[in-house]
């Protein structure tokens, strides 16, 4: 459980938090990336996955090529951040190293990401762990031979996170986590996303407004989002949303909701490494000191990276991609 230093060490002209936190996501870069998750793109088939409660989420599953199986055999699930996707270029870039290893990889849609708004009829938040956790042991089910294993970004490896604490209550058996820049408190997040850069609270308002219209449509007569859109504020456009699609009493409630602070992360038993920088703009990393640190848990916390960055060069897998296959393959 002792704090890691990492050798993630970017050139000086990629150093930059803010490049770093950009520049993974940027659209100019799917066709290399893509180019590059060439074979994984065409192994990948849609897996609905019933959840319980009437949910259905759906994932990508990628299977090795014949005799190409990893030994012993694991199943990698990938979770994306919030407002990304099973086809995020984060998410891609991975799941191509791993799938070249051998592993069964699986890319999982939260609710109402991945053009999949009509798969549900209730609106995603952050708090909605249950389903996520339903979809986890369904996958355990349908592959009980495999080691299933557990990578997340952002709200991604937030809600990993939570999964893995819940994992035992559930019967779920995970062989080991890896979160990159988890989403520790969100009041903070939300802070931060405010009062920093415009770039991203634009980023995230344009995204999340997006999904809005494409659930709306989904659901016709159900929905009606126009003032919720028109609003120009992250924080009271996350309000209208607790007030009147969720059962909290109020913002800080539902915020709360989906923290990983306090004793949240004490039932957490599988080996976990949790990889954050400390320049994130986002994910602070004062925060840390308010987390449980069971014996299972590992904390990389890196000097620069930026909020799920680490690229080290502008082709090729990232020092992240790396890592994450390095933690999930282990010799």
């Amino acid at each position: 459980m002792n704090d890691l230093r990492a050798d993630f060490r970017p050139p000086a002209w990629l150093a930059n938090r803010h490049l770093q936190s950009i520049l993974p996501s940027l659209p100019l870069r799917r066709p290399l990336v893509e180019r590059r998750a060439a074979a994984v793109i065409a192994a990948s088939r849609p897996l609905v996955l019933d959840c319980g409660e009437g949910v259905r989420l759906l994932g990508l599953h990628a299977a090795p090529a014949a005799g190409n199986e990893s030994a012993p055999r694991r199943l990698s699930v990938l979770m994306h951040g919030w407002e990304g996707s099973a086809d995020s270029l984060y998410v891609l870039s991975v799941t191509q190293l791993l799938h070249a290893r051998g592993h069964d990889v699986v890319r999982l849609n939260l609710r109402d990401h991945g053009g999949t708004h009509a798969l549900n009829r209730e609106l995603f938040h952050s708090c909605r762990l249950p389903e996520v956790v339903g979809a986890v042991a369904q996958l355990q089910l349908l592959f009980p031979e495999h080691r299933l294993q557990l990578a997340g970004f952002s709200l991604g490896g937030n809600f990993c996170l939570r999964v893995g604490a819940k994992a035992r209550a559930a019967g779920i058996r995970i062989d080991r986590i890896v979160a990159v820049c988890p989403v520790l408190e969100p009041a903070t997040t939300l802070d931060a996303l405010e009062h920093g850069p415009a770039v991203y609270h634009r980023y995230f308002i344009h995204k999340w407004a997006r999904s809005l219209r494409l659930k709306q449509e989904a659901w016709p007569g159900l929905y009606d989002f126009g003032e919720l859109i028109r609003d120009a504020s992250l924080r009271s456009m996350t309000e209208r949303m607790v007030l009147k699609y969720t059962d909290y009493p109020d913002l800080a409630a539902y915020l709360s909701g989906y923290a990983i602070t306090g004793g949240v992360l004490e039932s957490l038993e599988a080996p976990t490494h949790v990889i954050t920088s400390g320049d994130d703009p986002m994910i602070l990393t004062h925060d840390l000191a308010r987390i449980a640190r069971p014996a299972s848990l590992e904390l990389t916390v890196t000097p620069r990276g930026g909020h799920c960055g680490y690229m080290d060069a502008l082709t090729g897998p990232s020092w992240i991609d790396r890592k994450i296959v390095s933690l999930l393959t282990p010799e």
